[in-house]
């Protein structure tokens, strides 16, 4: 189906179980398409492909009174129980520009049995759980409790809308393979229209009078592989835009709004958002309260972000609203809001202390989805903010516009990134600031590694059986202390402690966590973790002459295990570092008998050392560790997994130990 994307949308997550085939009903039958899709052959896959696409069209036409009707056909073959899954059918609708008309699903046996899902069969659902009241639904089919290997599901929806924009999206695969995949999209006369094709080579259309069938076929599985890009960066999509007859009405009767270039979709967000911003008595004093003991620009900032952060997200989106914010007013008043009422919210605060902010729209998620070549709005689905500071502020969020000046990036949602930080599925990304005709598609900034630091510092007193005491500190700044916030506000005390003692054990296996301390200082973007712990035989003891361990007691919970051969996609490595001494107290009697030699490791992405030193009794270990933000080319694979297969060898090394 088409992709239509803006606003921030919870994910519906469903558990299948497969239960036994419910009985056929008499007479019920698949249609010719669907009979012909599952007698297709398919190239064997690997194991681990759990379905294949047998076929999936989408029909558009656009009427001369604007309406668009949409038919899609699908047909999937189940090939392991884990593609249980993908047997169901999902339409979605606004409710107040759109409808689903029909909607009919058919699952066939391999013995030929069909079974066919009708209109007792639809769920209607809310299209985003957080969401108070949303005109986006969804309307489902689901069959995956009847469905098994070996079985083939196919579905037909119809739906009818009205356009906001004369664009439209066609993916034409997942991860899955796909036999074939087409779009159609059939036009008024005069009417044309025009594709682009990321992630794959340029797909021309077929143009058959007002029709452009659009097609693929033969798609191999585009199969997970650890820190590689997004599948939305991997797989083939269209991005088609149609235009009316020049001179014609077509324009007027869609009522749709076109965009020739970034500064038309600027003017346009800035006309919906910039009235909503106007900041009002109560906002002002709220503002001027918050920041009352501030010193600097930057603290102010900080005060006004840290305040919006704590609102409530929650979406009321009817209408137009589904891009228009609500009032900076009305957000203040009620307490809640989506991100693009947060980011208003933020802006108004601010203007009320003179401090001039503007809306970015931005895809959360995957910071390559955005394309500079096709100026839509539909390319985001997420709103945070930039801030126009002076030069007196520094920050590693900061940018340079080139009308607007120096200007402070910061996600008002994100309640675990503070401000002078961007969480890392943003950072680097294409987004639009929206500033009437000064607005532009920018990159977004790339914290460096050291601004993502994580400070490890142990004492460990190991004895002569082989047991360990250890207390360790964890100090972390940036998004290395926003993954550490992120668990510790989203899990119970109890089940945090428990992630903590997981964490350990990974390390030292059987390990007993004593103690678990948590610090969260937001305002500065810091973490602190302090943990004890002990372990019983964590050193192994031969003959009760040895003892052999790992100094590297524990793991780095953020490190990338690069263990295959080969390699089909890029690496993608975020900016990180990493520094971690460890003081060992030797048991009484005994002296080193050998020690790993040093490490050191320099590389374009990233670099690594350890050290180790006895010094009155006690092993000293340290080890540093240092990663840019970089996408490797599959080319370059072998480097880099040389890179993190020398720092496992040397997290591996051990420490012998031998009786005096």
């Amino acid at each position: 189906m088409p992709t239509r994307m803006f606003g921030l949308c919870a994910a519906l997550v469903i558990l299948c179980c497969a239960p036994a085939f419910a009985a056929t009903a008499a007479g019920d039958e698949a249609p010719a398409w669907l009979t012909q899709a599952a007698a297709a052959s398919a190239p064997p896959y690997a194991k681990d492909v759990s379905a294949v696409v047998l076929h999936d069209e989408g029909q558009m036409t656009i009427g001369d009174d604007g309406k668009i009707v949409s038919v899609t056909t699908f047909a999937v073959r189940i090939l392991t129980r884990v593609g249980r899954g993908t047997a169901q059918a999902i339409a979605g609708y606004a409710t107040d520009t759109g409808k689903v008309r029909e909607m009919r699903a058919w699952l066939i046996r391999p013995d030929g049995q069909v079974k066919r899902y009708g209109n007792d069969k639809i769920l209607d659902l809310a299209g985003d759980l957080n969401d108070v009241y949303n005109q986006y639904r969804t309307k489902r089919i689901d069959a995956t409790d009847e469905a098994d290997a070996g079985m083939v599901f196919g579905y037909q929806i119809i739906t009818e809308e009205r356009a906001l924009f004369p664009h439209t999206v066609w993916s034409f695969q997942g991860r899955l393979p796909v036999l074939m995949s087409r779009f159609a999209l059939t036009l008024p006369t005069g009417w044309s229209a025009q594709g682009i094709t990321f992630n794959h080579a340029k797909v021309e259309p077929v143009v058959n009078g007002t029709t452009y069938t659009w097609e693929l076929r033969n798609l191999a599985p585009i199969e997970h592989e650890v820190a590689s890009p997004e599948v939305t960066s991997l797989a083939p999509r269209l991005a088609i835009s149609y235009t009316p007859a020049q001179g014609g009405a077509g324009s007027t009767i869609m009522g749709a709004r076109s965009f020739a270039s970034w500064t038309d979709v600027s003017r346009w967000y800035s006309e919906l958002s910039d009235p909503q911003s106007a900041p009002d008595d109560a906002i002002a004093t709220k503002a001027r309260e918050l920041t009352a003991s501030a010193k600097t620009e930057l603290d102010k900032i900080r005060a006004i972000g840290r305040y919006v952060q704590d609102i409530q997200y929650i979406s009321i989106q009817i209408g137009v609203g589904r891009f228009r914010p609500h009032s900076a007013a009305e957000v203040f008043a009620k307490r809640y809001g989506d991100c693009k009422d947060k980011a208003n919210l933020m802006r108004a605060m601010l203007r009320a202390l003179k401090i001039e902010a503007y809306p970015v729209l931005i895809f959360a998620g995957d910071a390559t989805f955005v394309r500079e070549e096709w100026a839509s709005p539909w390319q985001f689905n997420h709103c945070i903010i930039a801030v126009r500071v002076s030069d007196e502020t520094k920050a590693p969020t900061v940018i340079q516009h080139a009308a607007l000046g120096r200007l402070l990036i910061f996600d008002a949602t994100d309640e675990n990134t503070p401000v002078g930080d961007l969480p890392d599925h943003e950072q680097n990304s294409y987004a639009l600031v929206a500033a009437g005709a000064e607005g532009a598609l920018v990159r977004m900034p790339v914290t460096p590694p050291e601004a993502n630091q994580l400070e490890r510092e142990a004492e460990i007193s190991l004895a002569a059986d082989g047991s360990i005491t250890a207390n360790v500190k964890e100090r972390s700044v940036g998004q290395s202390a926003a993954g550490e916030r992120r668990m510790f506000r989203r899990l119970a005390r109890p089940d945090y402690a428990k992630a903590v003692e997981n964490w350990i054990t990974r390390g030292a296996t059987g390990a007993k966590v004593v103690k678990v301390e948590s610090t969260d200082n937001h305002a500065d973007g810091r973490f602190a973790l302090d943990v004890d712990f002990t372990a019983a035989n964590y050193g192994q003891v031969m003959q009760e002459r040895l003892i052999v361990f790992k100094p590297a007691i524990l793991s780095r919970s953020e490190s990338v295990y690069l263990t295959k051969a080969t390699r089909k996609h890029a690496v993608v490595l975020e900016a990180e570092a990493y520094t971690e001494s460890v003081n060992i107290k030797l048991p009484a009697g005994f002296d080193v008998d050998e020690m790993p030699d040093p490490v050191k490791l320099d590389t374009a992405f990233g670099s690594y050392s350890t050290s180790y030193a006895v010094r009155d009794g006690q092993l000293q270990f340290k080890r540093t560790f240092t990663q840019r933000a970089a996408t490797i080319p599959p080319a370059d694979y072998a480097a880099v997994r040389g890179f993190f297969e020398r720092i496992r060898a040397a997290e591996q090394s051990p420490v012998v130990l031998a009786k005096k």
